[in-house]
């Protein structure tokens, strides 16, 4: 399909597309308007994000409205308000010579006594967020009963934010034969079970493979001891000079540590976390939007929904524990035909984990080195001539001081002044990478990893130094445990980058590790009452392995229990997957 045109929209819609600039469909516009638009059938689009999908289901429903009639008839769901409020406007820029058509947002962190209003003047379009949906059909101002078309935009999102439970409640207030369009970047179980509990017989299109990265996206890694990620960081961002991208970390603590380091270095950075109030999150969001800000170091949970064009990288400066977040991390960048960067930042037990993604992702990583002093300042350098070369001279602005300039500066040479100008533009990198050492971790044959600028037997010192307890927990193989994994829960439960871990066992039922004497009874709090997935979490002492290591705890002796402490406020792991607020929450 080469335009519009061919797919039967009105005439007042393709004016309103034309105005945008839009030209020729995206595929997944190609393959979902003329569904939406000649079927009542229900949908399901894998997508990634940034492919147009909201055109795709927003063209249709804009066409299909009956202006004089001014009742809800279409109901969009997104996972943020920033999402919510970007449908909205683009719903309102499709509808511009549609006169007659409302589109009203709700969405919570707002007045909610603003929205009611705006909902009794009728809208014939409701973008909502869950929560503030359902809480607007609770108080019956959120009239759905001639919905005929409910849109689930980013479903795995939405699930993955712990809103099944509000999802369920309004498709339950919907009329049974409403139409549902469901757009997923992922094909999660969640999703899986939303579509079989709550759609009838429904037509699938898909623009990329499920649970794929994006194909513009080039994905790296970089193998860098834990406490050498920061400095990897900086490297990163000082090799690309126009990067515009965000950092993901695992906890707030390391987002805001991150990104308070970042700014007093002196980079363009701020801080995404769920500590912001809602205005401050407006703030950052506004400024890295408008790319005052180049870089955003956030949370998952923090960038839920974020939808921002031209983005360069991706950072990950702690890979995910779930291949599928990696995924809606790096299909940030890489959109609309463009092409980005997604860069994982990991030590050397990480390796299996980036192997993990390959396989459930079905893309490839390349491992880069990390740049070197030399080749930044190298870099920085031809950056600034080019700089010099192209600036604008505005002769009749500067021409008033130009004798007073010439005069000043007539003792230095050409040779002596260029010298000069670019020393004094280019002397803090000088400076600072002048002894900068060689941070890459190089990898031994036999599966070994060592720093490139550590001695042996400094490392082997290093190793003297910290004494291990060693602990059990009643996770293992068959509850997806791996190496990599476990040390990304142990690092969970402390709030910590680097905790010291030493050897792993993983068996069938449970695992064995050591973990830094002076940690050990604060992990084993830390992990008092959590759950990974549906498992609650067990920990103990561990002396002897237990001699049938096919059973979990039985035959395991030698165990010594922990002094009591007061109680922690449990937190949930699973509260990563399903957003449920039972305690502390990554």
């Amino acid at each position: 399909m080469n335009s519009f045109q061919e797919i039967g929209l009105k005439e007042t819609i393709l004016q309103a597309i034309k105005d945008l600039g839009f030209e020729t469909p995206t595929p997944i516009q190609a393959k979902a308007i003329p569904h939406l638009l000649a079927s009542n059938q229900d949908l399901i689009a894998s997508a990634q994000t940034g492919t147009g999908k909201t055109a795709a289901f927003g063209l249709p429903a804009i066409h299909r409205t009956d202006a004089s009639d001014k009742s809800t008839q279409t109901l969009v769901l997104s996972p943020t308000r920033e999402l919510c409020l970007q449908i909205t406007n683009d719903l309102i820029n499709f509808a511009k010579y549609c006169p007659g058509i409302q589109v009203v947002p709700v969405y919570g962190g707002a007045n909610i006594s603003t929205q009611i209003k705006a909902l009794s003047q009728k809208a014939q379009i409701v973008v909502a967020t869950p929560g503030r949906a359902r809480d607007l059909i609770n108080r019956k101002k959120l009239q759905l009963n001639n919905v005929s078309c409910v849109v689930l935009d980013e479903a795995d999102e939405m699930l993955s934010m712990g809103f099944k439970e509000d999802l369920e409640a309004i498709l339950a207030e919907v009329p049974e034969e409403r139409q549902t369009v469901l757009f997923s970047a992922t094909m999660s179980r969640e999703v899986a079970a939303i579509t079989k509990n709550y759609m009838t017989t429904p037509i699938e299109i898909s623009v990329a493979p499920v649970n794929s990265g994006a194909e513009n996206v080039k994905h790296l890694y970089y193998l860098v001891r834990a406490e050498d990620r920061y400095e990897l960081l900086k490297r990163i961002a000082d090799i690309n000079p126009n990067i515009y991208g965000i950092v993901f970390c695992r906890t707030r603590r390391e987002t805001k540590e991150i990104a308070n380091k970042l700014m007093q270095d002196g980079y363009n950075a701020d801080a995404l976390h769920g500590d912001l109030s809602q205005t401050q999150r407006d703030e950052v969001m506004n400024r890295f939007r408008i790319q005052h800000l180049q870089l955003l170091v956030a949370t998952d949970v923090a960038a839920r929904g974020l939808d921002v064009n031209d983005l360069t990288h991706v950072i990950n400066y702690n890979l995910p524990d779930d291949s599928e977040v990696y995924i809606h991390r790096s299909g940030r960048t890489g959109r609309a035909g463009k092409s980005g960067e997604s860069i994982a930042i990991i030590h050397s037990r990480e390796k299996g984990k980036i192997k993990e993604i390959e396989k459930k992702a079905g893309i490839s990583f390349t491992r880069e080195m990390a740049p070197s002093g030399k080749d930044i300042c190298t870099k920085q350098l031809f950056i600034l001539i080019d700089k010099i070369e192209k600036v604008q001279v505005d002769e009749q602005q500067i021409g008033p001081f130009l004798p007073t300039i010439y005069k000043k500066l007539e003792w230095l040479s050409r040779e002596d002044l260029i010298k000069h100008f670019v020393s004094a533009e280019f002397n803090r990198f000088l400076d600072y990478y002048k002894n900068s050492k060689d941070i890459n971790v190089v990898e031994l044959q036999k599966g070994a990893a060592r720093s490139a600028d550590k001695p042996a037997e400094r490392r082997r010192e290093d190793r003297g130094k910290v004494s291990f307890t060693r602990l059990y927990i009643n996770l293992g193989s068959k509850n997806d445990i791996n190496p990599a994994r476990l040390i990304g829960l142990i690092n969970e439960a402390m709030d910590s980058k680097d905790a010291k871990i030493g050897k792993i066992e993983i068996m069938k039922n449970f695992s064995i590790f050591g973990i830094e004497n002076s940690m050990a009874v604060s992990l084993m709090q830390a992990l008092k009452g959590a759950k990974f997935g549906s498992v609650a979490i067990e920990t103990d002492f561990a002396k002897d392995k237990p001699a049938d290591a096919s059973n979990a705890k039985e035959g395991f002796s030698g165990f010594k229990k922990p002094k009591k402490k007061a109680e922690k406020k449990p937190f949930s792991f699973e509260g990563r997957n399903k957003g449920k607020k039972k305690g502390k929450v990554f």
